[in-house]
């Protein structure tokens, strides 16, 4: 099952997204452990046409919401998040792991299945009330990107929207988003 994100560009014909990353993005079995069905982005940024046509497709997606930023999460968020940044020419905000960015930091500590987790920001790169949209790969349970924009929270500013060329339907990830306001934008929705 996928859903398709298109566009009809001013005569062109329509664009399928969904089918664009679908068809460019190698699926790995049992990666990085049984059951897993591994999406690799790799294929995608080895073809320049489909990653275009993918960047296409997401800057599309938030032509008509209103942000003053870009966020993306380490590292596959900067892959994505950066593009759209430039192509709006809005700054763009890394949200990394621990203890990779120097001076004054913001830290959201967060949970998952097996233990938790840390992500920090610089306190410099967002400002009270910023609109950010919050860049990843792929959206999954949603622990990361919610972890995210709650960072971002407690910094004064403001998630807008969680933006994502896959996100794998039924793992909970739109749903825990949403469930805080948040907007979730994905090209491909698999039922994976």
């Amino acid at each position: 099952l996928r859903f398709t994100f298109s566009w009809r560009m001013s005569g062109a014909p329509v664009k399928d997204y969904a089918s664009i990353v679908d068809k460019s993005v190698r699926v790995v079995s049992d990666f990085p452990k049984p059951g897993i069905q591994f999406r690799d982005i790799t294929t995608m940024l080895a073809d320049p046409v489909a990653f275009n046509d993918c960047m296409e497709g997401l800057i599309k997606g938030v032509e008509d919401l209103e942000f003053d930023a870009v966020a993306g999460i380490e590292s596959r968020g900067f892959i994505y998040g950066i593009p759209v940044a430039q192509h709006f020419k809005k700054k763009f905000i890394m949200i990394r792991k621990p203890n990779k960015l120097p001076g004054e930091k913001v830290t959201y500590e967060y949970k998952k299945e097996y233990g938790s987790d840390i992500l920090e920001l610089s306190k410099a790169s967002v400002n009270t009330g910023d609109k950010i949209l919050v860049v990843d790969d792929l959206l999954a349970t949603g622990g990361s990107a919610l972890a995210a924009c709650n960072l971002i929270s407690k910094c004064g500013a403001v998630p807008v929207a969680g933006v994502f060329p896959i996100e794998l339907g039924g793992l909970g990830g739109r749903p825990l988003l949403e469930a805080q306001n948040i907007k979730c934008i994905s090209l491909l929705i698999t039922s994976d």
